[in-house]
């Protein structure tokens, strides 16, 4: 009998959305690409703290990586795009090549599995994947700079509200770490969704 039932509801949930998938398909979409989403998110907090864990103890966490310069800061000391000044961020340096690394690779790992569910799952696209990978790369390199931009006014001050002013140390680096991925995410999330609207069509199949 609680089989039956199990089998009587799951079979009226599937009905409800594929009527709602049918009467509204581009804010089911949406809800499958918010899922999914947050799915790739939370990926990327599981990545990042492993691989800045690794790249902490290599010479990149003392190797700057400070490029794209744009202006230059109130003190006159120049601005860059990507800013991560040698040094752990605990000691007041910016995490060097190790932190840049440790979220790019962490985001590029998540991303790439983005790709593939949010084709088939979400738009069930069926147009040429490679002709999408590019338009996705690009878009990827576009919104990564964009998000990099952003990290500028928001990332020193959150680390030094939770790391100094709250004294939270270990703990306050680690949750400005979630912080700062999350609204790496969020950025991205915004952005992506009309993306792939254009680059994650249906073509009608072509019958003999």
């Amino acid at each position: 009998m609680n089989v039956f039932k199990t089998n009587v509801a799951t079979s009226g949930a599937t009905g409800f959305w594929v009527k709602y998938k049918e009467k509204h398909p581009t804010i089911a979409q949406f809800l499958v690409f918010l899922i999914l989403s947050y799915g790739v998110t939370l990926l990327q907090f599981i990545l990042m703290p492993v691989f800045k864990s690794m790249f902490a103890q290599t010479v990149l966490l003392s190797t700057s990586f400070q490029v794209l310069q744009f202006g230059h800061n109130f003190d006159g000391s120049p601005n860059y795009i990507f800013d991560y000044a040698a040094g752990a961020l605990s000691t007041g340096g910016g995490g060097g090549l190790a932190y840049f690394l440790s979220v790019q690779i962490a985001i590029a790992i998540a991303q790439i599995i983005n790709f593939f569910v949010q084709r088939s799952i979400t738009f069930k696209s069926n147009t040429n994947i490679w002709k999408a990978a590019f338009w996705y790369v690009l878009a990827y390199i576009i919104i990564t700079i964009g998000a990099a931009v952003a990290q500028g006014f928001y990332k020193a001050p959150i680390y030094d509200l939770l790391m100094n002013t709250w004294e939270m140390d270990s703990y306050g680096e680690t949750t400005a770490d979630m912080i700062t991925m999350k609204i790496n995410g969020t950025i991205s999330f915004w952005v992506f969704f009309p993306i792939f609207k254009i680059i994650f069509k249906q073509e009608p199949d072509i019958q003999d």
